[in-house]
């Protein structure tokens, strides 16, 4: 019976970034324990950022088409401060994710509820559904119109 072959450093880099993009530091935590020194490891990811087969723009990009419709700023800024983005690259995403914020609550909320909420208990929980999903509260404040009375 044959073994396997070893698989080197950099073709365990590149099976992770063809599945998806990924941040320094999240390829970086996958791969350390499958090289021989730290220095091996910095040198990879410095080719891998030079030829430009890892980028965080394209992560942040990536996370912010995934998130349309689906999620506000606040949890696709979240989502990359977890995987190490730059704080350039989270400035930079923050404004675009702003930009079409609204939109996003408006077409999440036709989906989920499609009408306007009846009483103040059923605001509260259109409310307490879009935060959960890192929308602003003001986009929602402007989303939901003025309070309703009960």
């Amino acid at each position: 019976m044959q073994r396997p072959k070893a698989v080197s450093l950099g073709a365990r880099a590149l099976h992770l970034l063809a599945r998806r993009e990924h941040s320094r530091l999240e390829l970086e935590r996958k791969l350390e324990q499958h090289a021989s020194d730290r220095v091996e490891l910095d040198a990879l990811l410095d080719d891998l950022q030079a030829r430009g087969w890892l980028s965080e723009q394209r992560l942040a990009d990536q996370l912010l088409r995934t998130a349309a419709g689906r999620y506000g700023a606040r949890k696709v800024l979240e989502q990359l401060h977890d995987k190490g983005v730059s704080p350039e690259v989270l400035a930079q995403t923050h404004e675009r994710a702003r930009q079409g914020e609204l939109e996003s609550a408006m077409a999440l909320w036709r989906k989920r509820f499609g009408e306007s909420p009846a009483n103040l208990r059923e605001r509260a929980r259109q409310i307490r559904f879009l935060e959960r999903r890192g929308f602003d509260p003001e986009v929602i404040r402007r989303m939901l119109g003025p309070d309703v009375e009960e």
